[in-house]
């Protein structure tokens, strides 16, 4: 138990670094934060026009009947669409943000070494292959996926992937292979 234990703690520190790294020094996530100079413009409109929620334009109204849907979506062919993410207030959350990141990687990472410790020949190649197959698989299905329908940027999570799991695997398939858990 006392692997797991800190097999679970160190594979978490690696995680929550990583996307630290990522999200920062490397700015590997830069392509999803563009400035726009008319910033302050877009702002002031979309807090005269919206209230706090996400939406999808365009879109049709609740109810419409299956003769305007197939209308709208003929109409919109070609013009402009967004997504938008709006919120009243800007708050300074980043303490309980980090802490909850950190807590969801703890989960994460003791789920990965639950899987592992489960494999009868664990090895460090068995572990990074386990580790980046599980880290593909939500990527694929969660990412991947919603960028086909709505056309986000995905390359850096496709890196987060690739080398969080990289070494978070490393780890945990040396870590946990060296003995009886």
């Amino acid at each position: 138990m006392k692997n797991i234990l800190v097999g679970t703690i160190v594979a978490a520190l690696i995680f929550f670094i990583w996307q630290f790294l990522s999200w920062s020094l490397l700015n590997i996530h830069g392509a999803e934060n563009t400035y726009t100079p008319n910033q302050d413009k877009i702002i002031n409109f979309l807090e005269q026009n919206l209230e706090e929620g996400a939406y999808f334009m365009p879109t049709m109204a609740p109810g419409a009947s299956p003769e305007e849907k197939a209308e709208m979506m003929q109409s919109v062919i070609g013009k402009p669409w967004a997504t938008v993410v709006y919120h009243d207030a800007y708050e300074d959350t980043m303490g309980m943000n980090m802490f909850r990141g950190f807590v969801a990687n703890l989960l994460v990472a003791f789920l990965l070494c639950w899987i592992l410790v489960r494999m009868k020949d664990l090895s460090l190649v068995s572990g990074l292959v386990t580790s980046l197959f599980i880290g593909f698989i939500g990527y694929t299905v969660i990412t991947y996926i919603h960028s086909i329908w709505f056309e986000t940027h995905t390359l850096g999570y496709l890196l987060d992937t690739i080398a969080q799991f990289s070494l978070v695997g490393l780890w945990l398939g040396w870590w946990l292979s060296r003995g009886k858990v």
